[in-house]
């Protein structure tokens, strides 16, 4: 009999897109599926940060109609560095939670990731990429320079050390990252919430 820690999540998606699209006051992101051969399959879910809000949310809509709420994530804190960020379902029910380590994301962000079964620490995949991205954002004038670091993000079952989840941005002139989920416990939402968490809240 499969241990309930390990029986898969009720949604497994294991590999998908996520595009970011700006506009004057909300960012857009599409969470697109991957097609077999690695190219961008049908869209899955469009999400929305709007900006501006004293406690941080992101709510995913089935399609462009926005009629139908899927899922969402909130903060449970306002506006804190190292908010904690619960994952809900369409019927607002929770489905996991991450959180950014504020001390250890000073040199290299870093994630602290729960589901059902999985406890996951997520961090940049290299830390030296990691300080210069920094520097850069510190440095006058040409840190508002718009300038294509590629940085990966990989999490890891802190009791197993295999790997959860995997966000590397491709590049291009806006954000755009493929995400693949080796660990089918991973609800899609979760994960669909954490990767584009790793966009809308990383400069936080």
């Amino acid at each position: 009999m499969t241990s309930p820690q390990h029986q898969p999540a009720a949604m497994v998606v294991p590999a998908f897109f996520v595009k970011q699209r700006i506009t004057m006051m909300v960012n857009r992101y599409e969470v697109l599926a991957a097609n077999p051969d690695g190219s961008e399959g049908q869209l899955m879910a469009l999400a929305e940060q709007k900006r501006m809000k004293l406690k941080e949310e992101v709510v995913f809509f089935a399609d462009e109609s926005k009629k139908r709420r899927v899922f969402s994530f909130k903060a449970r804190q306002r506006l804190d560095v190292a908010a904690e960020h619960d994952v809900y379902d369409e019927q607002g029910q929770p489905l996991g939670m991450f959180s950014k380590q504020f001390g250890a994301s000073l040199l290299r962000s870093t994630w602290n990731l729960s589901a059902p079964g999985i406890e996951a620490v997520g961090q940049e995949r290299r830390p030296v990429l990691a300080v210069v991205r920094r520097v850069w954002t510190f440095l006058p004038v040409v840190g508002d320079v718009w300038v294509p670091f590629v940085f990966h993000f990989d999490f890891t079952d802190t009791a197993t050390g295999q790997p959860v989840l995997v966000s590397e941005r491709q590049k291009a002139v806006r954000d755009r990252y493929r995400v693949t989920v080796p660990d089918p416990r991973l609800d899609f939402r979760v994960a669909a919430s954490m990767a584009v968490a790793l966009d809308a809240l990383q400069s936080r």
